[in-house]
């Protein structure tokens, strides 16, 4: 047995990480989690304008969306597309009913579509 130098006794063999850290069962670790809250977007469409029309927008201005209101919206938690669906009307308010889920390689397409 050594001291280190603090003073404390070693045994010179490093202990494994699950020695010193109490171990949590996993269903516990994802608890805390499940509650964090995150941004939801419901993406409607997207145009791209010059900055002289821009700055001409004002109220009662029209701005093409270039899609169709019969498209499905886009759901993303941050910059990833989660999932599409429809707008519908939930107790005089918008509320989107979710149609598909969608996984890596369609966020990975759209991000391709929109580069």
């Amino acid at each position: 047995m050594t001291m280190d130098e603090n003073g404390a006794q070693t045994t010179g063999a490093a202990q494994p990480l699950s020695a010193v850290i109490p171990q949590v069962p996993p269903d516990t670790r994802l608890d805390a989690v499940l509650d964090v809250e995150l941004p939801l977007v419901v993406r409607f469409g997207r145009a791209v304008m010059p900055l002289r029309s821009l700055a001409d927008l004002g109220p009662g201005s029209v701005i093409d969306m270039g899609r169709s209101p019969d498209e499905p919206v886009e759901l993303l938690v941050g910059e990833r597309l989660i999932a599409r669906g429809e707008v519908v009307i939930v107790a005089g308010n918008y509320g989107v009913r979710i149609t598909e889920l969608t996984g890596q390689q369609v966020a990975a397409e759209l991000e391709a579509r929109t580069s």
